[in-house]
């Protein structure tokens, strides 16, 4: 938690605006995502998953409790099943956290939505992550709110069918 308040604090010098700061955290999170995949799937044992809602499952039933120690609900699906969020009711990296008046636009945590989005891109899953609502801005609860975009298909090189 003083790790990350850390980064957040230094990226917030580094850069101008929260917009740049918020694309930093995204670019981060994505770059941990596409590597934590792999502990993830050894660590886990978890098989390939045969739709959305299953992939929804093993996100906040086994990955948020295995790295952040936090179960998520699941809630406001899609009337297509392609989109959900996920509701935490205690963010761990929000933990002694205050946004100052001129940072009303960062998005703190926005390193989860990054790792959400590498990870499952790692597993041939696009998906579009973003808060929807953040208790450090006064909302009750933490959302994030995930939509499958594309199944992604392996492009092999030419000549390696």
């Amino acid at each position: 938690t003083l790790t990350y308040g850390a980064l957040v604090t230094q990226l917030c010098k580094d850069y101008e605006n929260d917009d740049d700061v918020n694309k930093q955290l995204d670019k981060m999170g994505y770059n941990i995502g596409v590597r934590l995949i792999e502990d993830f799937l050894a660590r886990s044992n978890v098989g390939r998953c045969h739709d959305f809602r299953e992939t929804a499952d093993v996100i906040a039933k086994i990955a948020f409790k295995m790295y952040l120690g936090i179960t998520p609900s699941i809630t406001n699906w899609s009337p297509g099943g392609d989109e959900f969020s996920l509701i935490l009711e205690n963010n761990p990296l929000v933990d002694f956290v205050e946004l100052p008046d001129n940072h009303s636009t960062l998005i703190y945590s926005n390193l989860l939505c990054g790792v959400l989005r590498g990870a499952l891109e790692m597993v041939q899953m696009a998906v579009d992550v973003k808060f929807v609502q953040d208790t450090l801005k006064g909302d009750s609860v933490t959302e994030i709110r995930m939509k499958f975009i594309r199944r992604i298909e392996d492009n092999l090189p030419a000549g390696e069918e």
